[in-house]
């Protein structure tokens, strides 16, 4: 068996680009895997095809040895987009060798621990404030709305959310709070203001109203402040008993300050490539959940994280934000860890999200049925993704076969 070619498919969704890659074997079998050229990584396409052009010829199924010789050809510009096409070709290498196999991909690493995974509704509410009209449903306009919101998580079988900052004025429309990816007049010092912290508290107090005592809670505070400014938010709220707080910083000694200071537990890590970058994370003890994104790290290297935070006591969590093929790969990464503390899913999204793969993706009472089929358990529908083409349809590129 050898690879023939390589493909990329973009489908519109909503307020982002989906993207897939595609590898065919000159059997006939073919691998998928979803990739995100959002959030800092444009032109990752190219990329994947550059790197990916190396592949044409050999034996898919060698998956070990390709990623560690990517890594090594990659080695002097590490991390990044180069890791991130790494990991893309990674996990669609992984589901042919799967697929060729007849068995679900967590079964090339020991099997399941577990076949279902709690999940928590993430972009609570923000979502609504920034995409309402695509949703189908309400922007919140106050926090009693928030409280309906929260309700409506538990209505629909969900015990945890996450949210954003999201903040009402008076006479304006609501905002979700993002200086740290270039947004609002906070950018680029991102200092708390007076009043963020009372704001962030009732926002979360809000949300604790409507989804009850028993609901876990958690705030994504992204990379939107200093430390200062963190310790203002984090103590402000800790009468409202959060899950977690999530920061991404990349100074493992500040986020340990913060973390031995705040009785509410920290979440970090989704911004980080390869066991290299959490090692210092782990050995300063800057975690309580270690994040890990398995589209950007590769499903290969995010079980070797998850290893490596296990022996630190130190439980992970899939950054999933992506769409429904991601929901299967960061599945399977849930299912084979043992150290597994909830899975992350987008559930406001657009209506189509889900006709992008083969079979649906079952989730009951707040978590996800994991499928048993071979590979990831689904493909990607290509009818449905050109019924729903890309705004930026310049972004495709097809890569034939380029050795005998």
């Amino acid at each position: 068996m050898r690879i023939r070619l390589i493909e990329d498919l973009h489908a519109d969704a909503g307020w982002r680009t989906l993207s897939f890659l595609k590898i065919t074997t000159d059997t006939g079998l073919v691998g998928w895997s979803e990739y995100n050229e959002g959030y800092g990584s444009r032109g990752l396409t190219a990329v994947i095809h550059a790197i990916g052009e190396t592949l044409i010829g050999e034996d898919p199924r060698a998956v070990e040895q390709i990623s560690a010789t990517l890594y090594a050809k990659t080695r002097q510009a590490p991390g990044g987009i180069n890791a991130q096409a790494i990991a893309a070709l990674e996990n669609a290498l992984l589901d042919i060798k799967a697929k060729a196999a007849g068995l679900p991909v967590s079964a090339l690493f020991g099997g399941k621990v577990r076949d279902k995974l709690p999940l928590y509704w993430s972009h609570c509410a923000s979502r609504r404030v920034r995409s309402a009209p695509l949703l189908g449903k309400k922007a919140p306009a106050n926090l009693d709305d928030i409280a309906d919101i929260g309700a409506e998580v538990r209505a629909r079988g969900y015990d945890a959310l996450k949210a954003n900052i999201v903040r009402f004025g008076a006479d304006a429309p609501p905002t979700v709070h993002m200086p740290g990816f270039g947004a609002g007049s906070e950018h680029p010092q991102l200092n708390a203001l007076p009043r963020l912290a009372e704001d962030a508290a009732s926002l979360m107090a809000a949300f604790r109203k409507g989804a009850g005592a028993d609901a876990e809670l958690m705030l994504d505070l992204n990379f939107n402040f200093k430390p200062e400014g963190y310790l203002k938010i984090l103590r402000a709220l800790e009468p409202v008993k959060l899950a977690w707080a999530e920061i991404d910083l990349y100074d493992p000694v500040a986020l340990a300050r913060i973390r031995q200071v705040v009785s509410t537990p920290i979440a970090s890590g989704e911004s980080l490539f390869g066991r290299r970058a959490y090692r210092p994370f782990l050995e300063a003890g800057a975690m309580d959940v270690a994040i890990v994104d398995v589209l950007w790290n590769g499903l290969i290297e995010s079980y070797k994280i998850a290893a490596m935070a296990d022996a630190f006591e130190v439980n992970v969590a899939p950054h999933n934000f992506y769409g429904p093929l991601a929901m299967l790969i960061s599945g399977h990464f849930c299912s084979m860890v043992p150290n597994f503390r909830i899975m992350e899913m987008d559930v406001d999204d657009v209506p189509w999200i889900d006709t992008f793969i083969s079979r649906p993706i079952e989730i009951a009472a707040g978590q996800l049925h994991l499928p048993s089929a071979p590979g990831w358990g689904a493909d990607v529908n290509e009818d449905a993704v050109r019924a729903h083409p890309a705004k930026d349809a310049t972004r495709s590129v097809l890569m034939s076969m380029a050795k005998a």
